[in-house]
């Protein structure tokens, strides 16, 4: 049984990439289930499972509201602001973490290198960690 079986318009959501959002629209004859659209003015397709129509996902990567825990994911702010340089060092070293919209720091391997060079860019270089072991 899918986790999205019995979706409903204005369900409240939780994407572990862009944070809160709500489904705006459900889909009867199509791959994907559900619109979601989130805080930040994203509007990502999902199907029942969960998993978002873009980026090279194969997991859920959304939840109801009420069923995530978050207690054990990493919110901390950044300890250390790290330069461009060191940015793009780590990165290559396969050692750099990127802070999503969520708040979530994630490993930065499958990240896009536009997103870093855009990151770059617009000198949001507190949205980069060096990797915690």
């Amino acid at each position: 049984m899918a986790y999205f079986k019995k979706v409903k318009v204005k369900d409240k959501l939780y994407g572990m990439v862009f944070g809160a959002g709500k489904v705006t629209q459900v889909f009867e004859d199509s791959h994907y289930k559900m619109m979601v659209t989130f805080k930040n003015g994203h509007e990502i397709p999902y199907t029942e499972d969960g998993i978002p129509g873009w980026g090279n996902f194969k997991k859920q990567t959304i939840f109801y509201k009420t069923d995530i825990d978050l207690t054990d994911v990493d919110f901390s702010p950044v300890s250390k602001v790290l330069s461009p340089k060191k940015i793009i060092k780590l990165r290559e070293k396969k050692k750099l973490e990127v802070r999503l919209p969520s708040g979530i720091w994630s490993n930065c391997v499958k990240c896009a290198k536009e997103y870093v060079e855009e990151m770059l860019e617009n000198e949001n270089y507190h949205l980069f960690r060096k990797k915690t072991d």
